[in-house]
């Protein structure tokens, strides 16, 4: 199991120990590291940069949001980082949720995501193998576009810088059931946003395609009181949940459910609509942070590390605030 260093999206501004933290999991020999993008900071120029001031960990994007761009967007930004950075590209797509996508955006949510993402997908692999013009009759994505303002000039194109490696890996964060199948077989990898090693029958994963990459992303730290470390977790759980997405849909919400927490993810999604925040993350149950989490000493975490390296996992993708814990779950894994 490769180990990946996570660095999410920016908060109230960029974290000036962002580039040091990328050098130090290099040179503990970390495989990767990944950006995010919400509503804030995007996912590409921050990893430009860590492209610019390491030389050996691969890059990946966890994820990029469609929404947030055309697919042949996406496309140039994923092959022009990958001639930059020596082929250390890896490209991770999610859809996000109605609230961002029609609220952030400011576009309508596809009523068929998996329609709509496979399309996108189809376009981005179009562009990187440069195999002729990009040509698509979708639902979603028409290429050239032939709508009923169109003027009728659009014309086919392909690229005109040729992608360094037309087989860049394109990896989709999915959550729910049919994305997931879909997941397997349109896309090089997956990117869970909770998985728990207990639970792996949650997922129906059993017959992953060979060379497939499953990278869920998991908080880690090092401390001696479990409870105090488990407050990050259940405060990201708490928004997530709570936050990020409408009660009526919230993809989130509905795999923590299918996890066997539906009773408590609708208490944090009722307290977070009442704005008390504090008490929605208070309400995420320290067993679900826990397990889904690499919280604790050394010694417990390296029994629950081995649970997570007994499964389908292939890349595990550390949140941890410090290098110290980097370092630990280096020495852990080797």
């Amino acid at each position: 199991m490769r180990l990946g260093l996570a660095l999410g999206y920016w908060g109230r501004g960029p974290d000036p120990g962002h580039v040091d933290l990328a050098r130090e999991a290099e040179r503990l020999g970390y495989d990767s590291v990944w950006t995010a993008e919400a509503w804030g900071s995007d996912a590409f120029t921050p990893l430009a940069w860590i492209a610019a001031h390491t030389s050996r960990i691969r890059l990946g994007t966890a994820v990029a949001q469609m929404a947030a761009r055309t697919p042949t967007a996406t496309a140039m930004h994923a092959l022009t980082l990958d001639h930059l950075s020596g082929g250390r590209m890896m490209l991770g797509l999610g859809l996000s949720g109605p609230q961002v996508v029609e609220g952030w955006y400011g576009r309508p949510f596809p009523a068929s995501p998996l329609t709509a993402t496979r399309e996108y997908v189809e376009v981005v692999r179009q562009v990187l193998r440069r195999e002729g013009p990009v040509r698509l009759e979708g639902r979603y994505h028409r290429h050239p576009y032939t709508g009923a303002d169109a003027t009728g000039l659009g014309k086919p194109l392909k690229p005109i810088t040729h992608p360094l490696r037309p087989g860049l890996p394109v990896l989709l964060g999915a959550e729910g059931p049919k994305n997931i199948a879909q997941t397997l077989r349109i896309a090089d990898g997956w990117l869970p946003l909770y998985w728990s090693p207990l639970r792996t029958d949650v997922y129906d994963v059993e017959d992953l395609p060979a060379g497939f990459t499953v990278a869920p992303l998991v908080r880690a730290q090092v401390c001696d009181d479990v409870t105090a470390g488990l407050l990050p977790v259940k405060a990201m759980l708490g928004f997530y949940i709570g936050g990020m997405g409408h009660a009526a849909r919230n993809f989130h919400a509905a795999l923590m459910a299918r996890m066997g927490y539906g009773t408590e993810a609708r208490r944090i999604q009722e307290l977070f609509a009442q704005g008390r925040r504090e008490e929605a993350v208070l309400a995420v149950p320290d067993s679900f942070a826990d397990e889904i989490s690499l919280v604790g000493p050394r010694g417990r975490i390296a029994e629950r590390l081995a649970l997570w390296r007994a499964g389908p996992v292939t890349d595990l993708l550390v949140t941890a605030p410090d290098p110290a814990t980097l370092r630990v779950l280096a020495e852990l894994n080797s």
